[in-house]
């Protein structure tokens, strides 16, 4: 399977390889998660694997075997096997609640580092955002001035004005924590 992601892997890189705009973007983004791939602790890769395979229907199937099997020897119920076991099974009870344990830890070390990456990632839209919105304005006043060396009034001035004062951002925070109310 490694190896099928592999070679999807090359054939979409070789397809990011044209002048297209939008195909640097792609190349950028694969990049960046390329370095968060990279960047991942032995602790991280595992617990991604782990977490990865205990959230797959071969995982219950495993389990639900594993359990079956157990309970069946446990109640004397396959012959030639002797209980090893007995009701109400407590080795078994006991595996499954360290299993549980240490999937949660798992689980737990995956998602902070998902947390993470999602923590830059938004940080990194925050930033692309901000740059955009001082683009856009800047843009805007390009075309005010230039609709006013033209002579040209449109009936939208009042909003274009609007448009043109500087955003900030710290207050536009500040009237959205306003707004939204406290849990």
């Amino acid at each position: 399977m490694e190896n099928n992601r592999k070679g999807r892997n090359q054939t979409a890189e070789s397809d990011l390889r044209g002048p297209m705009t939008t195909n640097r973007g792609i190349r950028e983004i694969v990049q960046m998660e390329k370095r968060n791939r990279d960047a991942r602790s032995r602790l991280d890769l595992f617990s991604a694997a782990i977490t990865n395979f205990a959230g797959t229907g071969t995982a219950i199937l495993i389990h639900l075997i594993w359990f079956v099997l157990w309970i069946l020897i446990n109640v004397h119920a396959v012959p030639r096997i002797a209980a090893f076991d007995p009701f109400p099974f407590s080795f078994l009870t006991m595996i499954v609640s360290l299993e549980a344990i240490f999937l949660t830890l798992f689980v737990l070390v995956s998602q902070n580092r998902m947390s993470l990456e999602a923590d830059r990632r938004a940080r990194l839209d925050l930033e692309i955002n901000i740059l955009a919105e001082r683009e856009t304005t800047m843009i805007l006043r390009m075309l005010n001035e230039i609709s006013r060396h033209l002579e040209i009034d449109g009936g939208a001035r009042s909003e274009l004005e609007e448009l043109l004062k500087e955003t900030h951002i710290d207050e536009l925070a500040q009237k959205l924590d306003d707004a939204i109310p406290s849990e």
